[in-house]
């Protein structure tokens, strides 16, 4: 078993802190720079791959960790590093806007009723 501080050779917080469970995540088809040159990844980890393949359709953070069998908080620091890259996206949570209407109520309670069925 590889210890979770030498998978993120020691770091504990992720560049990126706005990563919820639920943020969607999606691997980058053709990355490009600034430029428009193609980006080439860096010394990947068996980790890191495992991410890339599993974000080709979109997944949550808390699947990714599932999957990966690692605690969340370790995945957050690989995805932040994939992000960084360009080589994943993960769009920015969307805040509900009170002025919007707020949250759709039969939204929440259909999910709720799904939960508890589970």
């Amino acid at each position: 078993m590889v210890r979770p501080y030498t998978i993120t050779r020691g770091r504990t917080a992720p560049e990126r802190d706005d990563f919820t469970l639920i943020t969607l995540l999606t691997t980058v088809q053709d990355p490009r720079d600034a430029y428009g040159a193609p980006v080439r990844p860096g010394r990947l980890q068996p980790e890191h791959r495992a991410i890339l393949a599993r974000c080709r359709h979109s997944a949550a953070v808390a699947e990714v960790a599932a999957d990966l069998d690692l605690p969340v908080s370790v995945t957050k620091i690989l995805l932040a590093d994939l992000v960084s890259q360009g080589l994943l996206l993960a769009p920015a949570p969307l805040s509900v806007a009170p002025g919007a209407g707020g949250p759709d109520l039969v939204l929440l309670a259909a999910v709720r009723e799904g939960l508890r069925r589970l």
